[in-house]
C-alpha cells in the first residue's frame, strides 16, 4: 500500500488555488450582494466584503480596474460584481477578483449623477443666493459649444433675430467624449480671464445620458459656479436634466430656449418704446396744460392788471406797520419811564441821607465805622458826627454808661 502524500500548506493552498482557476465557470462570474466594509487603500485598490443574508465573500478590485468606475461605491449598496474567484495562497482564504462593479437595479451612470448632485448640493453650489442675474441688454454673448452641431446654428440665428444689437462670440468646444470637460472648462475660463462677454451659454443638442455626460462632470460644474460671468446651461430638451443644469445661474429647457433667455426681444423693445413714447407725450402735454392754467391764473390777479395799484397799496401798508411799530415803542419807553420814576422814589426813601434830613445823626469812627455802642469809644477818641447838613468833628471827653 502506498504512502498517502502530505501535503505542505503552500502546497495545499497553490493546489487549490489552480482547481479553482481550471473551473470555467469561476473565471468569470457575477456575483449579486450588498457591499460591506468597503475600504480604498492608498496603492489605489479597493478592498470590500459582498454579502447577503446569509454567506458573505472577500473581494478585491485592483487600481487599474478602480480607475474605470463610473460611480463612487459605497457600503451599504446592491451592487453586481463581475469577475473571477480565486485563492491568495498566504492566507489561504479565497476570493473574488473584481473586475468590474455595477449597481443593481439602476445605472452606474444614474448613480454617479446621484451622488455628485448629492455632494455639489451640500457644498453649497445650487444655493439661490449664488445666482447672478443675467444683463437685461448683453453687448457680447458667449457660446461655448460644438461648432458643428445644430444647436448652435439655431441659437446664433434667434440670437440675431431678437436682438441683433448684441455680438455673438463662438468659443468651439467638444461636447461629447472624454475630452469634452476639459475644453468646456477651459474654454468657460478663458471667457472670463478675457471678459469676453456679458453673459455665457452653455450646451448641447439632445441625446442619452452618455451623451450629455460631459455636463454632469464635477470639472465643469465647478467652473460654471465659479464663473464671474453669469452662465446659461442649455443641454439637452425639456425632460434632460444635468449637473450643470443646478450649478448655472439660469437653466433653458433648449439651446434655443437659452437663447431667448438671453436677449430681450427687439419688438418687445420697440413697443415698449413706443408705449414709452406715448406716456411721455400725454404727460407732457398734461403738464404744459397745468402750466398754462397756473399762468393764466397768476396774469388774472390785480397785481399783473394794474401794477401801480398794487405797488400803492403796498405802501400803504408799509406807513401803517411804521406808525403802529412806533406807537408800540413810544408805549414801551413810557412805561420803563414810570418804572424808573418808582424806583427812584423807593431809593430815595431808603437813603441814610434823608433819615439824617429829618434831624437824626450817625457817629463814626476815624476808619468810618458806625458807632452804635458806647463800649466801641473810649474816652479821648475821635469821632465824626453826620448831620442832615454836613459833618462835626468830636473829642470823647467822657461817656455814660
Amino acid at each position: 500500500m502506498s504512502e498517502q502524500h502530505v501535503f505542505s500548506v503552500t502546497e495545499l493552498n497553490g493546489f487549490i488555488k489552480n482547481v479553482l482557476e481550471s473551473v470555467p465557470h469561476l473565471s468569470n462570474v457575477l456575483v449579486r450582494g450588498e457591499l460591506s466594509n468597503y475600504k480604498i487603500y492608498p496603492s489605489g485598490h479597493h478592498y470590500f466584503t459582498l454579502k447577503d443574508g446569509d454567506c458573505s465573500l472577500k473581494c478585491v478590485m485592483f487600481k487599474g480596474s478602480a480607475m474605470k468606475l463610473q460611480f463612487r461605491p459605497e457600503s451599504g449598496m446592491q451592487v453586481i460584481a463581475a469577475g473571477r474567484v480565486t485563492v491568495y495562497p498566504r492566507d489561504g482564504a479565497y476570493q473574488l477578483y473584481c473586475s468590474s462593479l455595477s449597481a443593481d437595479g439602476i445605472g452606474d451612470l444614474y448613480v454617479a449623477f446621484e451622488q455628485l448632485k448629492e455632494k455639489l448640493y451640500r457644498e453649497g453650489l445650487f444655493d439661490p443666493a449664488y445666482k447672478k442675474p443675467l444683463p437685461q441688454y448683453p453687448q457680447r454673448i458667449a457660446i461655448i459649444t460644438s461648432s458643428a452641431g445644430a444647436a448652435v446654428h439655431d441659437m446664433i440665428r434667434i440670437l440675431r433675430s431678437r436682438y441683433p444689437l448684441s455680438k455673438v462670440l463662438l468659443l468651439p468646444v467638444r461636447v461629447q467624449g472624454v475630452e469634452a470637460p476639459p475644453e468646456i472648462v477651459g474654454a468657460i475660463r478663458y471667457a472670463n480671464r478675457h471678459k469676453l462677454a456679458d453673459v455665457i451659454i452653455t450646451g448641447r443638442g439632445g441625446g442619452s445620458i452618455e451623451d450629455l455626460w460631459a455636463f454632469n462632470d464635477e470639472r465643469v460644474a465647478r467652473a460654471i459656479f465659479a464663473s464671474e460671468i453669469p452662465v446659461i446651461s442649455a443641454v439637452g430638451h425639456e425632460p434632460d436634466v444635468t449637473i450643470a443644469d443646478f450649478v448655472a445661474d439660469k437653466r433653458a429647457s433648449t439651446p434655443s430656449n437659452a437663447a431667448e433667455l438671453a436677449v430681450p426681444e427687439q419688438k418687445d423693445l420697440l413697443k415698449h418704446l413706443q408705449n414709452a413714447e406715448r406716456s411721455l407725450t400725454k404727460n407732457t402735454l398734461a403738464a404744459m396744460e397745468k402750466a398754462e392754467q397756473k399762468l393764466k391764473a397768476i396774469a388774472e390777479k390785480r397785481v399783473m392788471q394794474d401794477p401801480m395799484a398794487f405797488v400803492d397799496d403796498r405802501r400803504m401798508y408799509l406807513d401803517n406797520v411804521q406808525q403802529r411799530i412806533g406807537l408800540t415803542a413810544q408805549r414801551q419807553v413810557n412805561g420803563q419811564m414810570q418804572r424808573f420814576t418808582r424806583l427812584a422814589a423807593s431809593l430815595d426813601a431808603l437813603s441814610p441821607l434823608k433819615v439824617l434830613g429829618r434831624g437824626f445823626a450817625m457817629a463814626q469812627t476815624e476808619d468810618g465805622t458806625v458807632l452804635r455802642s458806647t463800649a466801641q469809644v473810649n474816652t479821648g477818641d475821635k469821632i465824626q458826627v453826620r448831620l442832615g447838613d454836613g459833618s462835626l468833628d468830636c473829642t470823647v471827653d467822657h461817656k455814660k454808661e
